[in-house]
């Protein structure tokens, strides 16, 4: 799918002080990321604290960025979950017209064995009117989908495209693009390493640095994806201080730093999460101002 090819990014939920949503700051974060040059937009992934909103609240921010976007990037909307029947009963029941596909996590807690995580994505995948990209986070979910279970889903269903690929382990990575099927887009899920992945033959990256810096950190992966690797490291070089910092404390804590230092949103997070500390806050609001041109 030549639509997810490149950058995407996990879209923040903003929150006012009294941590109510903020819509007219979603807004501005929506228009930054394509104003920016980002091939895509990811709404209610991890980084949209979407385990904290209610179901309303999830259907403001979806018609929110809907709304916003007007048709002018493909969008991918989280649908994950460690329950697959609740997960096959949305997917039945949603609209999905706005969407371009879908972006599922393997289930966390439950801690299924290999089978039982390909018989999940097996349901969703028979379930699913639109593609579906595989989400692979052992650090939040406590299991590894393996390069051989990303491997058999890519073969035996047509509507597996591609797998946001988050264990951090670059071997794993080469693996997957080196044994899946021709079509199967390998996408990095891990700001650091997007550009490593890029360059060994991966689509891109799905990034949470991305919507803070969608100019550069976009402009980087299409450089990448161009094999002009030299020009590509000087702006990976450039943002690694503040993709250290941003996960320092957790996501999206420091990402919201990021644009709150911007100007864009405030950087209030829901608990259980809580804003970053002042030393930080103080780090990545110097990185900001200094990075400004």
């Amino acid at each position: 799918m030549q639509s997810l090819i490149g950058t995407g990014v996990a879209l923040v939920t903003p929150f006012k002080k009294d941590f109510s949503v903020d819509i007219e700051a979603l807004q501005r974060v929506v228009n930054f990321s394509i104003d920016g040059g980002v091939e895509y937009l990811v709404v209610m992934g991890t980084t949209a604290e979407n385990a904290t909103l209610t179901a309303e609240e999830k259907e403001l921010v979806i018609n929110t960025v809907i709304d916003v976007n007007k048709g002018r990037l493909p969008l991918v909307l989280g649908v994950g979950g460690n329950n697959t029947m609740q997960i096959v009963e949305e997917l039945k029941t949603r609209d999905f017209s706005a969407f371009e596909a879908i972006l599922s996590v393997s289930p966390y807690y439950n801690k299924p064995t290999q089978e039982g995580i390909y018989q999940h994505f097996k349901a969703i995948a028979e379930a699913s009117p639109v593609p579906v990209i595989l989400y692979n986070v052992p650090g939040r979910t406590a299991s590894n989908m393996l390069p051989s279970t990303v491997i058999r889903l890519a073969n035996n269903f047509d509507n597996v495209v591609a797998i946001k690929e988050a264990a951090g382990d670059m071997a794993q990575a080469l693996k997957i693009i080196k044994d899946a099927p021709k079509d199967f887009l390998v996408i990095s899920g891990d700001d650091m390493i997007a550009l490593p992945i890029v360059l060994a033959g991966g689509a891109g990256v799905i990034s949470v640095i991305g919507q803070g810096y969608p100019k550069e950190f976009s402009e980087m992966i299409r450089l990448g994806l161009n094999k002009k690797a030299v020009e590509a490291f000087k702006t990976q070089y450039f943002l690694s201080d503040c993709i250290d910092m941003i996960f320092e404390q957790g996501n999206p804590a420091g990402i919201k730093q990021v644009f709150q230092a911007l100007g864009i949103t405030e950087n209030t997070v829901r608990l259980p999460l809580v804003s970053v500390d002042e030393s930080l806050a103080e780090r990545i609001n110097d990185f900001v101002k200094n990075s400004i041109k």
